[in-house]
C-alpha cells in the first residue's frame, strides 16, 4: 500500500494503489482457487461415487465439511491473532486486523455450513431443523461471533476498539471443542466424523476421501485469498479514519487561531 506524504496532491498510481487490494500473489492464489474449485466439482459430481444409504445426497458432504473446516480455521487464527495483539508489547494493530477479517470469514462460513447442513437435513432427516446438539451449537457458534463482529463496530479508538474484540476472540473460540465434541456429549441425530474416526467400522471410499481432500484443499486457499483481501481493506478504512480525524484537528486548529 503506498503511504502518502501529507499536503501532497496524490498521482494516479498512488490512488490507483490505495484503492487496489490485489498483488501478483493474490492473483497466483485466485488462480490455484478456480483451478482447485473446478477440480472439487469434478470429483464431487462426477469421480466420487453416491452413498450406499445416502443416495446422491451425500454430495453436499463435499461442500458441508470443507465451511465448517473454514469457519474453525477463521475462529482458531482470530483467537491467536487476538492473544498475539493483547499480550504482544507493541499491540499491532496488524494483527487485530486479522483476528477481525478471519472472524468475519468465520462467520460467512459458519453460515454456508448451516444452510447445507439445513438441506441436507432435509434429504437425510425430512426436515431442515432440528434441535440436536451438532446443530444447536453450530447456530450458537454462529450468533456468538456475530456479537463479536458488533463489538467491533462500537465506538472507540482503533486500540479501544481492538482491545475489547480480541477478550471476546479468546473467549468465543472455547466453544469450538463444545461443537466438535457435542455428537459424544449428547445424543444426536448427527453423524459422528467419518475421517480418523477408529471406532466406525465401515470405511469410507477411496474417492470419496479424496474428493474430501480435495474441498478442503479448495476452500483453505480460498480462505487465505479471502484474509489477504480482506486485511488490506481493514487497513485503508483505518488509514481513512486516521486521515479524517487529522482532518477534523486541523480544522479546529484553524478556527482557535482564527479566534
Amino acid at each position: 500500500m503506498t503511504t502518502l506524504e501529507p499536503n501532497r496532491t496524490p498521482t494516479d498510481s498512488e490512488l490507483v494503489a490505495e484503492r487496489s487490494t490485489g498483488t501478483r500473489a493474490t492473483r497466483a492464489i485466485g488462480i490455484a482457487v478456480v483451478v482447485a474449485m473446478a477440480w472439487l466439482l469434478l470429483f464431487a459430481l462426477v469421480f466420487s461415487p453416491a452413498d450406499v444409504n445416502q443416495g446422491e445426497s451425500v454430495r453436499l458432504m463435499y461442500i458441508h465439511l470443507p465451511t465448517i473446516w473454514v469457519a474453525y480455521l477463521s475462529f482458531i487464527v482470530s483467537a491467536i491473532a487476538s492473544g498475539l495483539y493483547l499480550f504482544t508489547k507493541n499491540h499491532s494493530l496488524g494483527w487485530d486486523r486479522m483476528a477481525g477479517a478471519s472472524s468475519e470469514i468465520g462467520v460467512i462460513f459458519v453460515g454456508l455450513t448451516l444452510i447445507v447442513g439445513s438441506l441436507w437435513g432435509r434429504l437425510t432427516w425430512g426436515v431442515f431443523w432440528q434441535w440436536d446438539a451438532r446443530l444447536t451449537t453450530t447456530a450458537l457458534l454462529f450468533v456468538t461471533y456475530i456479537g463479536y463482529l458488533a463489538v467491533r463496530r462500537l465506538d472507540g479508538s482503533h486500540h479501544q476498539r481492538a482491545k475489547r474484540s480480541a477478550v471476546i476472540g479468546l473467549l468465543g473460540v472455547l466453544l469450538l471443542p463444545l461443537v466438535h465434541w457435542s455428537v459424544r456429549i449428547w445424543r444426536s441425530l448427527h453423524q459422528e466424523a467419518t475421517i480418523l474416526n477408529t471406532d466406525l467400522d465401515a470405511e469410507i471410499d477411496g474417492l470419496m476421501f479424496f474428493s474430501i481432500l480435495v474441498g478442503l484443499v479448495a476452500f483453505s486457499l480460498l480462505y487465505v485469498w479471502l484474509m489477504l483481501h480482506r486485511t488490506r481493506v481493514m487497513a485503508m478504512e483505518d488509514l481513512l479514519d486516521d486521515r479524517g480525524l487529522d482532518v477534523a484537528l486541523a480544522e479546529r486548529r484553524a478556527e482557535g487561531g482564527v479566534r
